[in-house]
């Protein structure tokens, strides 16, 4: 177990730009494939598909409850460092496809790399104290309190978003994005360890 050492205002802040970048660059992807994934960002990827709102502003809707539970739970740093996350990867949600276009992507291939770059970015959020929110704030209180492994308290709820996923894209894309999601969740479940990993 490494020993650990507070984390300085810039390494915070370059742990969480990294992380809320890499998430929206994996947002790309997934949206560009039409495929869906779970946790909070699933349902508001879910809700954009069916409305044609934007990702970015239903993200950051369907969030601001979770800011409540973070406060009482987590405390203000948290719920601060998760709030600038969850703004940032809104924001870039809705500039980076102006920036990045693809012109092959396989959906397959996609869908991993989608998962290795919001595993990274997750972790790189969680090591710096911070979240994309929502169901990422439950996995890590569960985490934290019960000793359950954050990857795997996603992937329950990743399950009964999966199944509603069904009623809103063919089942292909469902079968397809179900890979990412594992991908997902296999990364932050092996890697993030507290008995490996400690952050002040």
């Amino acid at each position: 177990m490494t020993n650990p050492e507070k984390h300085s205002l810039i390494e915070d802040a370059q742990g969480v730009a990294y992380g809320a970048t890499m998430a929206a660059f994996g947002i790309v992807i997934l949206t560009h494939l039409g495929l869906v994934t779970g946790q909070t960002a699933g349902l508001a990827v879910l809700v954009s598909y069916a409305t044609g709102w934007g990702f970015g502003p239903v993200f950051f809707a369907i969030n601001l409850p979770f800011y409540v539970l973070a406060y009482l739970r987590m405390g203000p740093v948290f719920t601060a460092k998760t709030f600038v996350a969850v703004a940032l990867l809104s924001a870039l949600s809705l500039w980076l496809p102006t920036q990045v276009s693809f012109a092959t992507l396989n959906p397959w291939v996609g869908a991993v790399l989608f998962g290795f770059l919001s595993g990274s970015a997750l972790l790189a959020l969680f090591r710096h104290g911070a979240s994309l929110g929502g169901i990422g704030i439950v996995a890590l209180m569960l985490q934290d309190r019960l000793g359950w492994r954050a990857g795997w308290v996603q992937l329950g709820f990743d399950a009964v978003l999966f199944a509603a996923a069904f009623a809103v894209i063919e089942a292909r894309l469902v079968i397809i994005s179900f890979l990412g999601a594992l991908v997902v969740n296999l990364v932050v479940a092996i890697n993030h360890r507290r008995d490996r990993y400690v952050a002040a």
